[in-house]
């Protein structure tokens, strides 16, 4: 049976390394390796990418296998020690002057095994599992931070994209009207007024496509580093910045934030460790029981004399300065802290859920009245041109009209963009995976 342990053990080990092999394999893959030139990524794709190369990610995953290692660590107390020594000195006493010096040798094999320690190996392997198990959760709530963060990024440069669009619309539509104006003139029935009006009215609208087109190659950055590609050649992405209903019940939504948050998971496997260090704390008032046996050769001439030993220690605290209890009184001020952190989180995470469902609900409400606008606005620009043509209207009820309608465009892609934001966060807020659906 104890060999059947070491086995798993080992092979456990073996697995975990391997991991952290192939792990570091993506990390390796240069940015054409991983996005080919001109590719159309998704969404899912791009979170892909993040999960293999983002640094933040592979740190957190790091760490969680180095404190797998700790649980290996805290279980060699239950295997013997065995140690080798061997030892040369030339002497002379100082007692007897008459004598000469001598060489002493000496080489021993050592071997040490735990019996009973009240439980103290069992309760560290303990300890260490459950700081594993919080470390695993540390990297869940990493890879809840780079997925919002991908998101975030994603959907930022759709709306950059889109502004773009409509900047170069409005830049279209102000040449046009240029062109009118220029015909108008050319045949007396408007003014030169009209003409530069529009000309100054096109130049606004093209340093508006400058800064429009600017955003685009920062939101584009943006998103390289959220996926940890900086160094990304050119590629498209696929463009799903439309509204998709979503809803889930406010206070179904706390609970499961309370269930799935990993990083109050962690915390709570952080708790659960402070309470096994005070019981392990406390063991140091027990007494340990450890066997030991040694083979060895000494003496002053080779050939060496032979011995060996074997016996039992038994070791009882009597008296150690009161350090115990100070250890005791040390943990158990920890594991209050650790209560009060969660007390904490749960409240900073009813707030965050609390807002992230409060701003989707808004950012809902924003989409229709924005969509209204926009028909509106469409409506006032056509009725502007008409009037211009047919002679009653002016320019700058063109202008207006024009600079409406990019507003209101512009708005209806902000609305598109909050809503998914607020969605994004809602889910981080909730502790929805990467791949979960409600």
């Amino acid at each position: 049976m104890e060999k059947k342990k070491k086995t798993q053990l080992f092979m456990k080990n073996v697995c975990l390394l391997i991991c952290c092999v192939l792990l570091t394999l993506p990390w390796r893959a240069t940015a054409q390796d991983l996005i080919k030139q001109g590719e159309t990524l998704n969404l899912k794709r791009c979170l892909e990418i993040a999960t293999q190369r983002q640094p933040t990610l592979m740190a957190a995953r790091y760490a969680t296998y180095a404190s797998q290692n700790k649980i290996g660590q805290a279980k060699a107390n239950y295997y013997p020690q065995v140690t080798w020594s061997s030892d040369y000195s030339r002497k002379e006493p100082a007692s007897s002057p008459s004598k000469s010096a001598y060489n002493e040798y000496s080489s021993n094999v050592m071997l040490s095994q735990n019996i009973y320690d009240f439980n103290k190996t069992a309760t560290q392997v303990e300890i260490q599992n459950l700081d594993t198990a919080s470390s695993r959760w540390e990297a869940e709530s990493v890879m809840a931070q780079v997925v919002y963060n991908v998101k975030e990024a994603y959907y930022g440069l759709l709306k950059a994209i889109r502004d773009c669009n409509v900047a170069a619309e409005t830049v279209r539509q102000f040449k046009q009207h240029l062109d009118q104006a220029k015909g108008f003139f050319k045949v007396g029935t408007k003014p030169k007024f009209d003409v530069t009006k529009a000309e100054v009215d096109l130049s606004d609208a093209k340093l508006n496509l400058l800064s429009a087109q600017n955003n685009v190659h920062i939101a584009e950055t943006a998103l390289n580093n959220a996926m940890g590609l900086p160094e990304a050649p050119d590629y498209q992405i696929e463009d799903n910045l439309n509204f998709e209903e979503f809803y889930i019940d406010f206070d179904k939504a706390i609970d499961k934030a309370l269930n799935n948050r990993p990083d109050l998971l962690s915390l709570r496997m952080k708790k659960a460790s402070m309470e096994k260090t005070v019981d392990l704390s406390k063991k140091d008032y027990y007494p340990t029981l450890s066997g030991n046996a040694g083979y060895g050769f000494g003496g002053e001439e080779f050939p060496l004399e032979k011995g060996w030993n074997v016996g039992a220690t038994l070791t009882f605290p009597l008296f150690s300065g009161l350090s115990t209890q100070y250890k005791i009184e040390e943990a158990k001020a920890n594991l209050n802290s650790k209560k009060a952190d969660e007390e904490s989180l749960k409240q900073s995470i009813y707030l965050e859920v609390k807002q992230s469902y409060l701003n989707l609900t808004v950012a809902e409400q924003k989409i229709a009245v924005a969509e209204i606008a926009v028909k509106q606005a469409d409506e006032n620009v056509a009725l502007a041109n008409g009037r211009y043509a047919a002679g009653v209207g002016n320019p700058i009820e063109v202008t207006d009209a024009l600079v409406s309608l990019s507003r209101a465009k512009t708005a209806y892609i902000g609305a598109l963009y909050d809503y998914k934001i607020a969605q994004a966060s809602l889910e981080k807020a909730i502790g929805i995976k990467k791949d979960e659906t409600l």
